[in-house]
Parts: C-alpha cells; sequence; structure tokens
C-alpha cells in the first residue's frame, strides 16, 4: 500500500516538473515576442504595421525604414538553399540508410553531422576565402559575358560579378542545413520495418524499386520534417550570410548582385543603433522573422498531422 502511495506521489511529481518545464518553453517564447513587439511598437506606429512590413526604404539618415527588402531577402535566400540542399541531403540519407555498409554509412554519418557542429563564422571565412573567388572566376563572369555578348538582356537579372551577392550565401546557406536535413531523414529511413522491404523483395522488387515504392513513401514524414528543421535554420543563419550576400538594402533583383536578409540587417546595424526609430525598426524586423518563424513551423505541423492521417487511412 505505501509503495502504491509513493508510486503514485512520484507520478505527479513527474508530471508536475513535465508541464512545469513546457509551460516555461511556452513562456519564454511568449515573453521574447513581447519584448520583440513592445520594442518595435514606435516603428510600427510611425510606418503602420502593413506599412512597415512592405516598406521597401531603409535610409537611416531621412528616418525611413521599411522590411519588406529583407522580408524577401529571407524567403529568398532560404527557398534557394532548401531546394539546392534537399537532394543532397536526401540521397546522403538513403545511402547512408539503405546502401553502404554499416561501417561506411557510421563515416559518412558522421562527417555529415559534423557540418551541422561547425560555426557559423568558419562557414563564412571559407566562403569569403574559398567560394567566393572561385564562383566569382568560374561562374559569374564566364556567364557574364556569355550574357553581354549574347543576351544583353540578362546582365540586369544577373547581375556584377562580384562574388559577393546572392549566390555565394546561397551555396554556402545550402551546404550548411545539408545535415539537418539528412540526419532526420536518416532515422525515419531507419525506422522503416524490416518485414515491409522484405515483401516487396520477395515479390521481386529491386533495391531501388524497395527505396521508391516502400522506403520513402512510409518514412515521408520524417522526411518532410527533416526539411521543416532545415528551413527554420535556413531562416535564422545571420552570420555567415551576412558576411556572403554583400547587404545591399533593396530587393534582390538579380542573381549575383547583392542582397541582405532580416538577420543580416540586425546583425549590421544592432550594435550601431543609437536607438529611437531605428532602434525600434530593428526590434520590429525581429518580431517579424519570429513571425515568420513561428508560420513556418505551424504550417509544417499541420502538414505533418494530415500526412499521418494519409497514412493512417492508406
Amino acid at each position: 500500500m505505501r509503495g502504491n502511495l509513493y508510486g503514485r506521489l512520484g507520478d505527479r511529481i513527474f508530471t508536475a516538473v513535465l508541464v512545469a518545464l513546457g509551460g516555461a518553453v511556452m513562456l519564454i517564447a511568449a515573453l521574447m515576442a513581447w519584448e520583440l513587439w513592445s520594442g518595435g511598437a514606435e516603428a510600427f506606429r510611425t510606418f503602420g504595421f502593413w506599412g512597415f512590413v512592405f516598406g521597401r526604404e531603409w535610409n537611416v539618415i531621412a528616418g525611413q525604414f521599411g522590411a519588406w527588402p529583407f522580408l524577401v531577402g529571407t524567403v529568398v535566400t532560404s527557398a534557394a538553399a532548401l531546394a539546392l540542399a534537399f537532394l543532397p541531403s536526401l540521397a546522403a540519407a538513403i545511402a547512408i540508410a539503405e546502401y553502404a555498409p554499416r561501417w561506411l554509412g557510421e563515416v559518412i554519418a558522421y562527417l555529415v553531422d559534423l557540418l551541422a557542429a561547425l560555426p557559423s563564422v568558419v562557414y563564412g571565412l571559407w566562403g569569403i576565402f574559398v567560394l567566393v573567388p572561385l564562383v566569382r572566376d568560374r561562374v559569374e563572369q564566364p556567364l557574364f559575358l556569355w550574357s553581354a555578348e549574347h543576351a544583353p538582356a540578362l546582365m540586369g537579372l544577373l547581375g556584377p560579378p562580384t562574388g559577393i551577392g546572392m549566390l555565394s550565401a546561397v551555396l554556402v546557406l545550402a551546404l550548411m542545413i545539408v545535415p539537418y536535413a539528412s540526419s532526420l531523414a536518416r532515422d525515419a529511413i531507419r525506422l522503416v520495418p524490416r518485414d515491409q522491404r522484405e515483401a516487396m523483395y520477395a515479390l521481386g522488387a529491386t533495391r531501388w524499386e524497395v527505396v521508391r515504392r516502400v522506403v520513402l513513401p512510409y518514412a515521408r514524414g520524417g522526411i518532410f520534417a527533416g526539411v521543416i528543421l532545415a528551413l527554420a535554420r535556413a531562416l535564422g543563419e545571420t552570420m555567415a550570410v551576412t558576411m556572403l550576400i554583400g547587404n545591399g538594402y533593396q530587393l534582390p533583383y538579380s542573381v549575383f548582385g547583392p542582397a541582405a536578409t532580416m538577420a543580416s540587417v540586425i546583425a549590421n546595424e544592432f550594435t550601431e543603433a543609437e536607438g529611437g526609430l531605428q532602434l525600434s525598426s530593428l526590434l520590429a524586423v525581429g518580431f517579424l522573422l519570429f513571425l515568420l518563424s513561428l508560420v513556418v513551423n505551424v504550417a509544417a505541423d499541420w502538414i505533418l498531422r494530415r500526412m499521418a492521417v494519409g497514412e493512417g487511412r492508406k
């Protein structure tokens, strides 16, 4: 009787601790949102919420601030990096979980996961000293010269071939998010029941047919979760993007030209902001970045639930 009483008391204490920790996480997120909102209230009052969101001018001297170029730059760089990183990360996950011998798969998995442990400033320095000259000399300048001779209309779309700009930032960002998408996809593929694979092999299917018709449909929820984790990482990346994107305060009209993201403009100007409207505008940009991340995660959770329901019906 006493042991049963202690067991119930332990369950209640454990439940209370879990609820308290979960509530603390929600409280911290709410406090962060409130601090960003209250700090950016002056900017929202001055320009209006939607006026600030869709404002295209960021001029400290004139006192004009708008977040639209940075919002577009964040979405474009993150989406482009995710598009470039998706297939390599999925291919790495399939190779590790399905094709490589166990010892080789563990080595490859360790090397892929090691990319996530590197500080973003290391990616930025590698991008400046290695990637930027390579992109400028081998990609941007040949394309720019070709377009100048054969398709002058493309020169404005490509932009100046300096190496510092959207293309370099997207390439480095894609490299940075590969381990996040690959790790969850790899774990999801390994969780596919073995009997499903064996059933397909018994029907005469090849290994690729098993992967395509059994493994990928069964693991699609985990694969998509990895994609969302990688996208969230890309949205909030600061240092490497700041070092490579060129920090041009205009809409990203060109592929090679400079641009800026919400994280990069905060990193560039926050320490030099003298308070007042400029500091409030930076905090307002931070609040918009918080909202964007929240919307992405809520949408991802809804899609994952829909995918789970579809699998259950099947």
